[in-house]
C-alpha cells in the first residue's frame, strides 16, 4: 500500500534546499534600462558583457519604428494560431526574407527558438528513430530529441570520429536517423565542424539539423550563419532564433520548400501556438534588411572579438604560467568564457566584477560541465569598454 503525502506539495521545499546547497539556485537580474553595451542593474551603471544583443540591434530605432508601425497596423497581438486567426501578410514577408537570408526555398517562423526545435525535431522522427546529438546541444536540442520518442544516442563534443563509430553500431537497426548539433555553442563560443557532419550524414544517409541561433547575423560574408561560414551546400535544415543577433523575438526553420510544408502540417509547437506578435515580426524584418545592408556592424563586433581575445591572451597567459585561474577557454564566435574552479569561485567572480562595473554571465552546472565566466562581445562596445573589463579582471585575478 502506498503512502499518501498530508501535502502534496510538501516536496518543493526540499527540492528547493537541495538546489541551494549545491549553490544552482538561480535568480533573476533586473536590467532598468534600454539594451546595449551599457545598462542599469540594480541602480548601478554596468558594462554590459552579459548579452547576446550581438550586433547592437535590439535598442536600434528603425526596429522600433518598424515595431510601432505594425501595432498601429495590425494590434499587439496575433490572437491565433497561424492556421486559425493569427496568419498576418508579415509573418510571410518575414518567412521569405529569412529564406533569402539564409539562401534556402523557404522558411517557417516559430513564436521562439525553443519551440522551433521541439517542433522540428519532434516532426521529422519517431519511435522507430535515432537521433545522434552532440553531448554539449542547447537544452532546446535536447528536449525536442526526448518529445520525439526517438532513440537518443550521445556523441563526444564535436567528435566526429565518435559520431562516425556510433552511427556504424547502430545505423543500421533504424529507419530515420537525425543528426543535431548547435553551429556555435553557446556556452562555450566554439563551431561545430560542419562540412564533416555533412559528409558523415551523407555517408550513413541522415538528416542533419543545425541550430543557428548564435551564427544568424553573425557568422558568414552576408551574416547568414556557419552555413554560409562554412561554405556548406547539399541539404541541411537550419533552425534558428530572432532574439540573438536580430534584436526581437521568435525562432525559424530554413530549408527545402518540402520541408517547410511538412513543417506547416505537422509540427504541434507551430500549430497549436499563437503566432509571433505583429511588432516582434517587423522588428525582425527591420533587422534581417539591416544584416544584409550593413556589413560594418559584423566587421566591427569581428574587430572587437579580435582585440579582447588578444587582451585576454596576453592576461592569462601571465596569470596561467603562474598557476593562477581562471583559463581562457578557445572560441571561434563573440562568445568568450572563462573557465572557474567551482561554483563558489565563479559566483564570487560574477559579484566582483559587477562591483567593478561589470555586467557578465556567472554559469554553473548543471547548464555547463565546469562553471565559468560568460563574456559576449557587440559592435558597438569601445576599445575603451574592454579595456575596462580586462583591468576588472586583472584586479580579479591578483
Amino acid at each position: 500500500m502506498s503512502i499518501i503525502l498530508s501535502d502534496p506539495y510538501g516536496w518543493l521545499d526540499k527540492a528547493l534546499a537541495r538546489i541551494h546547497r549545491a549553490n544552482w539556485h538561480r535568480s533573476v537580474q533586473t536590467i532598468h534600462s534600454r539594451p546595449g553595451p551599457a545598462v542599469v542593474l540594480k541602480q548601478q551603471n554596468v558594462l554590459n558583457f552579459a548579452s547576446n544583443d550581438y550586433l547592437g540591434l535590439a535598442a536600434d530605432h528603425r526596429l522600433a519604428v518598424a515595431a510601432i508601425a505594425a501595432i498601429q497596423e495590425f494590434g499587439t497581438g496575433s490572437t491565433g494560431s497561424r492556421l486559425l486567426s493569427g496568419d498576418r501578410p508579415l509573418h510571410r514577408q518575414l518567412e521569405l526574407a529569412i529564406a533569402d537570408l539564409k539562401q534556402t526555398e523557404d522558411a517557417l517562423v516559430f513564436s521562439s527558438g525553443y519551440l522551433a526545435n521541439l517542433g522540428t525535431v519532434a516532426a521529422l522522427v519517431g519511435a522507430r528513430d535515432l537521433i545522434l546529438s552532440d553531448q554539449y546541444n542547447h537544452s532546446s536540442l535536447r528536449s525536442g530529441a526526448t518529445l520525439s520518442q526517438a532513440t537518443v544516442i550521445n556523441y563526444a563534443h564535436s567528435d566526429m570520429a565518435d559520431l562516425a563509430t556510433k552511427l556504424e553500431q547502430h545505423r543500421d537497426r533504424y529507419q530515420r536517423c537525425l543528426i543535431l548539433s548547435d553551429s556555435v555553442f553557446s556556452m562555450d563560443g566554439d563551431l561545430c565542424p560542419l562540412p564533416q557532419i555533412l559528409a558523415i550524414a551523407e555517408q550513413f544517409s541522415c538528416m542533419v539539423l543545425i541550430d543557428e541561433a548564435h551564427a544568424t547575423g553573425v557568422l558568414g560574408p552576408t551574416g547568414a550563419g556557419s552555413v554560409e561560414h562554412f561554405g556548406c551546400t547539399g541539404p541541411v535544415i537550419q533552425v534558428g532564433t530572432l532574439s540573438k543577433a536580430l534584436g526581437s523575438l521568435g525562432g525559424y526553420v530554413a530549408g527545402s520548400s518540402t520541408l517547410i510544408d511538412f513543417l506547416r502540417n505537422r509540427a504541434p509547437s507551430w500549430i497549436y501556438t499563437t503566432a509571433l506578435s505583429p511588432a516582434d515580426t517587423a522588428a525582425a524584418l527591420a533587422a534581417i534588411a539591416i544584416v544584409q545592408a550593413e556589413p560594418w556592424l559584423r566587421s566591427q563586433l569581428w574587430h572587437n572579438v579580435s582585440y579582447l581575445k588578444q587582451q585576454l591572451s596576453r592576461l592569462f597567459d601571465t596569470f596561467n604560467s603562474a598557476g593562477a585561474v581562471p583559463k581562457l577557454l578557445p572560441s571561434n564566435s563573440p562568445i568568450i568564457c572563462l573557465q572557474m574552479p567551482s561554483t563558489d569561485a565563479v559566483l564570487q567572480a560574477g559579484c566582483d566584477l559587477q562591483q567593478a562595473g561589470i555586467f557578465v554571465a556567472a554559469v554553473r552546472p548543471p547548464t555547463v560541465p565546469t562553471s565559468r565566466i560568460r563574456l559576449s562581445v557587440m559592435a558597438n562596445h569601445t576599445a575603451i569598454d574592454c579595456q575596462q573589463l580586462v583591468t576588472a579582471l586583472t584586479s580579479l585575478c591578483s
